[in-house]
């Protein structure tokens, strides 16, 4: 009896492995990769809608990949969010029994501007005109007072620059450096999404003693 037994065993998962196959070839699937014009392309949401009902939710990877599985076939919509980028949509995709359909890397997430802190500035030489190519840092003031360089700018033909910062507060740093003159520094306090405007001007290099 034991020896039936078992090729009944046998004959039943052979049948499980059918119809979990058989279910593989009555599904589809999407797939594709979301690059972020700043930050990790990782820790996007991706919402799947059929009509107006969520039907499913991924979160892309480090490396920006999603993959939606077991979707009956029919058109769908794509939402991709995260926080400080514009949200993204895809409408009328097409899911098809048994394939797996790449929707590529063409998908942009741009800064959303409305949830970000601007810092802008102007740079000025001692004649108060506009200075281009001037070197601009910005660094951040940790808790112990502490300054931690955390980007930098040329300024551009009208003496210009901008740093994108998160608008969570924080104290911040803008220093002008240049050759054979005196570093210029100004603070900022960064209170919530915002334009924060500063100006800076060339200092006379210091005296030599004789």
């Amino acid at each position: 009896m034991k020896p039936k037994y078992a090729f009944f065993s046998v004959l039943l998962a052979a049948a499980l492995v059918a119809v979990s196959l058989a279910q593989d070839r009555s599904t589809g699937g999407l797939k594709g990769k979301v690059r972020v014009e700043t930050g990790s392309p990782g820790g996007v949401s991706v919402v799947i809608r059929r009509d107006d009902t969520e039907v499913g939710r991924v979160t892309t990877d480090k490396n920006g990949d999603f993959v939606i599985q077991h979707l009956a076939p029919g058109l769908y919509g794509l939402t991709f969010r995260k926080p400080g980028l514009s949200v993204g949509t895809i409408e009328n995709v097409e899911v098809k029994s048994g394939k797996m359909r790449s929707l590529g890397d063409r998908l942009i997430l741009t800064i959303d501007e409305g949830s970000i802190a601007f810092i802008r500035g102007s740079v000025f030489n001692q004649e108060g005109k506009s200075l281009a190519g001037a070197r601009v840092e910005l660094a951040k003031i940790e808790g112990d007072g502490s300054a931690r360089k955390i980007d930098g700018r040329i300024t551009n033909e009208t003496g210009s620059f901008v740093f994108r910062l998160s608008p969570a507060p924080a104290r911040y740093r803008v220093t002008l450096k240049r050759t054979a003159a005196e570093p210029v520094n100004k603070d900022i306090e960064v209170d919530g999404a915002a334009v924060y405007r500063v100006a800076l001007s060339v200092q006379p290099a210091p005296k030599q003693k004789p």
